[in-house]
């Protein structure tokens, strides 16, 4: 299983970030896929994930403003980001569920300025 996510940057708080994120080594339009973030000092958190339905789900925080989506066919999934806000700051990083196991790929970093 390979993941590398993409697209990370500095932006703005009330801006706005597309993340990429580009799978192979797996099925990949059978497994959920889903996206977490770990903020400096803190531990890795769920953002969302997205099942093979293409049925996305988020965490409270981030509802109505993140939005996931996959492209089944490219192998690809993404993460667009709008209203952000300084705590979205963090290495963001793509998740595949496996075989009943969670892996990661390398992070990308997302930094919002006030």
């Amino acid at each position: 299983v390979q993941l590398q996510a993409s697209g990370g940057g500095l932006v703005q708080a009330g801006g706005s970030l597309s993340l990429s994120c580009a799978a192979s080594g797996f099925n990949f339009r059978f497994n959920v896929m889903g996206w977490f973030r770990q903020a400096l000092g803190k531990q890795r958190e769920l953002v969302g994930n997205i099942g093979y339905s293409g049925i996305p789900r988020y965490v409270d925080s981030v509802k109505g403003r993140f939005t996931i989506s996959r492209d089944n066919a490219r192998s690809m999934m993404y993460l667009q980001m709008n209203s952000l806000k300084v705590e979205d700051t963090g290495v963001y990083y793509c998740n595949a569920f496996v075989n009943d196991r969670d892996y990661f790929g390398p992070g990308t970093l997302v930094t919002v300025s006030s």
